[in-house]
Protein backbone atom coordinates (compact mmCIF):
# COMPACT_ATOMS: atom_id res chain seq x y z
CA UNK A 1 0.00 0.00 0.00
CA UNK A 2 1.59 3.55 -1.00
CA UNK A 3 -0.13 6.72 -0.12
CA UNK A 4 -0.55 9.70 -2.23
CA UNK A 5 -0.29 13.32 -1.69
CA UNK A 6 -2.28 15.65 -4.34
CA UNK A 7 -2.32 18.99 -4.72
CA UNK A 8 -5.62 20.00 -6.23
CA UNK A 9 -7.53 23.08 -7.44
CA UNK A 10 -11.35 23.09 -8.41
CA UNK A 11 -13.61 25.97 -8.88
CA UNK A 12 -16.39 25.96 -6.32
CA UNK A 13 -19.00 27.62 -8.29
CA UNK A 14 -20.75 24.47 -9.54
CA UNK A 15 -20.46 22.52 -6.15
CA UNK A 16 -21.84 22.46 -2.86
CA UNK A 17 -18.92 22.37 -0.78
CA UNK A 18 -16.09 19.86 -0.95
CA UNK A 19 -17.50 17.23 1.92
CA UNK A 20 -19.17 14.70 0.37
CA UNK A 21 -23.21 15.69 0.91
CA UNK A 22 -26.38 13.41 0.06
CA UNK A 23 -27.42 14.25 -3.51
CA UNK A 24 -25.32 17.32 -4.27
CA UNK A 25 -22.44 17.79 -6.22
CA UNK A 26 -19.10 18.16 -4.19
CA UNK A 27 -15.38 18.20 -4.88
CA UNK A 28 -15.00 14.64 -2.26
CA UNK A 29 -17.38 12.81 -4.07
CA UNK A 30 -16.23 13.90 -7.73
CA UNK A 31 -12.74 12.93 -6.45
CA UNK A 32 -13.54 9.78 -4.97
CA UNK A 33 -15.65 8.70 -8.08
CA UNK A 34 -12.66 9.01 -10.15
CA UNK A 35 -10.08 7.09 -8.35
CA UNK A 36 -13.14 4.40 -8.13
CA UNK A 37 -12.36 4.01 -11.65
CA UNK A 38 -9.23 3.41 -11.86
CA UNK A 39 -9.41 0.82 -8.71
CA UNK A 40 -12.07 -0.91 -11.64
CA UNK A 41 -15.07 -0.16 -8.98
CA UNK A 42 -13.12 -0.73 -5.56
CA UNK A 43 -14.14 2.43 -3.26
CA UNK A 44 -11.27 5.17 -2.81
CA UNK A 45 -11.44 7.17 0.32
CA UNK A 46 -9.71 10.91 0.00
CA UNK A 47 -8.33 13.07 3.11
CA UNK A 48 -8.70 16.71 2.87
CA UNK A 49 -6.38 19.69 4.68
CA UNK A 50 -9.97 20.99 5.47
CA UNK A 51 -13.24 21.49 3.92
CA UNK A 52 -14.65 24.55 1.67
CA UNK A 53 -17.89 25.37 1.42
CA UNK A 54 -20.45 26.00 -1.33
CA UNK A 55 -19.10 28.17 -4.05
CA UNK A 56 -15.65 28.46 -2.35
CA UNK A 57 -12.66 27.78 -4.28
CA UNK A 58 -9.45 26.65 -4.13
CA UNK A 59 -5.82 27.11 -5.89
CA UNK A 60 -3.53 24.83 -3.35
CA UNK A 61 -5.63 22.07 -1.63
CA UNK A 62 -3.78 19.24 -0.58
CA UNK A 63 -5.51 15.51 -0.19
CA UNK A 64 -3.99 12.51 0.17
CA UNK A 65 -5.51 8.48 -0.08
CA UNK A 66 -3.90 5.37 -0.02
CA UNK A 67 -3.64 2.68 -3.16
CA UNK A 68 -2.01 -0.56 -3.80
CA UNK A 69 -1.96 0.50 -7.79
CA UNK A 70 1.85 1.04 -8.76
CA UNK A 71 2.00 3.48 -11.40
CA UNK A 72 4.65 6.78 -11.54
CA UNK A 73 2.97 9.98 -10.11
CA UNK A 74 3.14 11.27 -13.08
CA UNK A 75 0.86 8.41 -14.72
CA UNK A 76 -1.24 9.17 -11.84
CA UNK A 77 -1.59 12.98 -12.40
CA UNK A 78 -3.02 12.60 -16.09
CA UNK A 79 -5.24 9.65 -15.29
CA UNK A 80 -7.06 11.54 -12.58
CA UNK A 81 -6.90 14.56 -14.82
CA UNK A 82 -8.47 12.22 -17.35
CA UNK A 83 -11.54 11.30 -15.38
CA UNK A 84 -11.88 14.50 -13.17
CA UNK A 85 -14.16 17.53 -14.49
CA UNK A 86 -13.11 20.51 -15.59
CA UNK A 87 -13.83 22.16 -12.75
CA UNK A 88 -11.22 20.27 -10.70
CA UNK A 89 -7.77 19.98 -11.42
CA UNK A 90 -4.47 17.98 -10.22
CA UNK A 91 -1.84 19.91 -10.12
CA UNK A 92 0.77 17.89 -8.63
CA UNK A 93 1.01 14.29 -6.94
CA UNK A 94 4.06 12.79 -4.79
CA UNK A 95 4.60 9.82 -3.16
CA UNK A 96 4.68 9.95 0.74
CA UNK A 97 5.12 7.74 4.20
CA UNK A 98 2.51 5.91 5.40
CA UNK A 99 2.04 8.50 8.19
CA UNK A 100 1.35 11.73 6.84
CA UNK A 101 -1.87 13.01 6.99
CA UNK A 102 -3.19 16.19 5.04
CA UNK A 103 -5.24 17.30 7.60
CA UNK A 104 -3.36 16.96 11.14
CA UNK A 105 -0.06 17.53 9.38
CA UNK A 106 -0.84 21.08 8.55
CA UNK A 107 1.41 24.08 10.26
CA UNK A 108 -0.91 26.35 7.98
CA UNK A 109 -2.86 27.49 6.02
CA UNK A 110 -3.44 30.84 3.56
CA UNK A 111 -6.44 32.08 2.24
CA UNK A 112 -7.20 35.17 -0.03
CA UNK A 113 -10.64 36.55 -0.73
CA UNK A 114 -11.45 39.34 -3.49
CA UNK A 115 -13.30 42.08 -3.64
CA UNK A 116 -14.82 43.55 -6.87
CA UNK A 117 -14.50 47.58 -5.85
CA UNK A 118 -15.09 49.01 -9.54
CA UNK A 119 -17.94 51.37 -10.50
CA UNK A 120 -19.51 49.16 -12.71
CA UNK A 121 -19.94 44.79 -12.34
CA UNK A 122 -17.94 42.48 -14.34
CA UNK A 123 -19.71 39.61 -15.58
CA UNK A 124 -16.81 37.95 -16.05
CA UNK A 125 -15.99 38.03 -12.27
CA UNK A 126 -19.00 37.26 -10.87
CA UNK A 127 -18.21 33.85 -9.74
CA UNK A 128 -14.74 34.74 -8.16
CA UNK A 129 -15.39 38.34 -6.10
CA UNK A 130 -17.33 40.07 -4.28
CA UNK A 131 -18.89 42.73 -5.98
CA UNK A 132 -18.28 45.88 -3.64
CA UNK A 133 -19.23 49.53 -4.93
CA UNK A 134 -19.07 51.81 -2.00
CA UNK A 135 -16.20 53.90 -0.78
CA UNK A 136 -13.61 51.90 1.47
CA UNK A 137 -11.04 53.02 3.71
CA UNK A 138 -7.63 50.78 3.02
CA UNK A 139 -5.60 52.27 5.71
CA UNK A 140 -8.26 51.86 8.54
CA UNK A 141 -9.24 48.36 7.37
CA UNK A 142 -5.03 47.48 7.91
CA UNK A 143 -5.29 48.98 11.32
CA UNK A 144 -7.98 46.73 12.19
CA UNK A 145 -6.24 43.46 10.75
CA UNK A 146 -3.74 44.36 13.39
CA UNK A 147 -5.71 43.95 16.16
CA UNK A 148 -6.33 40.27 14.64
CA UNK A 149 -3.03 38.92 14.39
CA UNK A 150 -1.86 36.67 16.82
CA UNK A 151 -3.20 33.62 19.57
CA UNK A 152 -6.48 34.50 20.44
CA UNK A 153 -10.37 32.56 20.63
CA UNK A 154 -12.25 33.85 17.74
CA UNK A 155 -15.68 33.07 18.86
CA UNK A 156 -16.66 35.78 17.74
CA UNK A 157 -15.21 35.24 13.97
CA UNK A 158 -17.43 31.51 13.78
CA UNK A 159 -20.37 30.60 12.57
CA UNK A 160 -22.72 29.89 15.69
CA UNK A 161 -23.67 26.49 13.99
CA UNK A 162 -20.26 24.97 14.22
CA UNK A 163 -19.78 21.52 16.40
CA UNK A 164 -15.84 23.10 17.44
CA UNK A 165 -15.35 23.28 20.98
CA UNK A 166 -11.66 24.26 20.74
CA UNK A 167 -12.05 28.47 19.11
CA UNK A 168 -8.02 29.14 19.82
CA UNK A 169 -6.80 29.73 16.63
CA UNK A 170 -3.38 31.95 15.46
CA UNK A 171 -3.03 34.25 12.85
CA UNK A 172 0.38 35.23 11.52
CA UNK A 173 -0.50 37.31 8.79
CA UNK A 174 -3.05 39.60 7.40
CA UNK A 175 -2.46 41.46 4.10
CA UNK A 176 -5.24 44.02 2.45
CA UNK A 177 -3.48 45.05 -1.42
CA UNK A 178 -5.13 46.99 -4.40
CA UNK A 179 -4.34 45.28 -7.50
CA UNK A 180 -6.46 47.53 -10.47
CA UNK A 181 -9.89 47.28 -9.73
CA UNK A 182 -10.18 44.61 -6.79
CA UNK A 183 -8.99 44.61 -2.93
CA UNK A 184 -7.42 41.15 -1.84
CA UNK A 185 -7.17 39.97 1.34
CA UNK A 186 -4.72 37.08 2.29
CA UNK A 187 -5.03 35.51 5.59
CA UNK A 188 -1.99 32.99 6.83
CA UNK A 189 -3.44 31.35 10.31
CA UNK A 190 -2.47 27.83 11.88
CA UNK A 191 -6.24 27.16 11.02
CA UNK A 192 -9.72 28.77 10.24
CA UNK A 193 -13.31 27.95 12.24
CA UNK A 194 -16.39 27.58 9.98
CA UNK A 195 -16.61 30.71 8.01
CA UNK A 196 -14.09 32.42 9.88
CA UNK A 197 -12.15 33.72 6.86
CA UNK A 198 -15.81 35.44 5.65
CA UNK A 199 -16.80 36.87 8.89
CA UNK A 200 -12.95 38.67 8.93
CA UNK A 201 -13.90 39.93 5.79
CA UNK A 202 -17.32 41.14 6.46
CA UNK A 203 -16.43 42.68 9.58
CA UNK A 204 -13.22 44.58 8.18
CA UNK A 205 -15.63 45.84 5.66
CA UNK A 206 -18.00 47.35 7.93
CA UNK A 207 -14.41 49.00 9.65
CA UNK A 208 -13.84 50.04 5.72
CA UNK A 209 -17.09 51.92 4.96
CA UNK A 210 -16.74 54.02 8.87
CA UNK A 211 -19.67 51.35 10.37
CA UNK A 212 -17.18 50.63 12.73
CA UNK A 213 -13.75 51.84 14.28
CA UNK A 214 -10.42 49.36 13.92
CA UNK A 215 -10.11 49.54 17.99
CA UNK A 216 -13.44 48.02 18.03
CA UNK A 217 -11.99 44.68 16.93
CA UNK A 218 -10.22 44.57 20.47
CA UNK A 219 -14.19 44.59 22.29
CA UNK A 220 -15.66 42.02 19.32
CA UNK A 221 -12.60 39.86 19.97
CA UNK A 222 -13.15 39.70 23.73
CA UNK A 223 -16.98 39.09 23.70
CA UNK A 224 -16.77 35.81 21.93
CA UNK A 225 -20.02 36.50 20.70
CA UNK A 226 -21.04 36.04 16.89
CA UNK A 227 -23.82 39.05 17.05
CA UNK A 228 -20.18 41.04 17.77
CA UNK A 229 -18.76 40.87 14.72
CA UNK A 230 -20.02 41.50 10.86
CA UNK A 231 -21.74 40.26 8.81
CA UNK A 232 -20.42 36.89 6.64
CA UNK A 233 -19.06 37.96 2.99
CA UNK A 234 -19.93 35.71 0.30
CA UNK A 235 -18.43 32.61 -0.53
CA UNK A 236 -17.64 33.13 -4.46
CA UNK A 237 -14.40 35.66 -3.47
CA UNK A 238 -13.13 32.92 -0.99
CA UNK A 239 -10.37 30.96 -2.25
CA UNK A 240 -8.24 28.44 -0.30
CA UNK A 241 -4.14 29.15 -1.72
CA UNK A 242 -1.89 27.48 -0.20
CA UNK A 243 -1.54 25.04 2.55
CA UNK A 244 2.35 24.63 4.41
CA UNK A 245 3.23 21.20 6.08
CA UNK A 246 6.40 23.39 7.76
CA UNK A 247 6.46 25.62 10.43
CA UNK A 248 5.42 29.67 9.15
CA UNK A 249 8.93 31.48 8.75
CA UNK A 250 7.59 34.54 8.29
CA UNK A 251 7.54 35.42 12.45
CA UNK A 252 7.46 38.84 11.98
CA UNK A 253 3.78 38.87 12.00
CA UNK A 254 3.33 36.66 15.45
CA UNK A 255 1.89 38.39 18.25
CA UNK A 256 2.87 36.57 21.38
Amino acid sequence: MNRYKCIISYDGTHFSGYQVQPNKRTVQSEFETALQKMHKGEPVSIVASGRTDAKVHALGQVIHFDSRISIPVEGWKRALNSLLPNDISVRSVEMVALDFHARFDVKAKEYRYRLLVSKEPCVFKRHYTYYYPYPLNLAAMREASDYLIGTYDFTSFCASKTEVQDKVRTIYQIKIEKHEDELIFSFVGNGFLYNMVRILVGTLLEVGSGQREARMIENILSGKDRSLAGKTAPGQGLCLWQVFYEEWKDKNYYNN
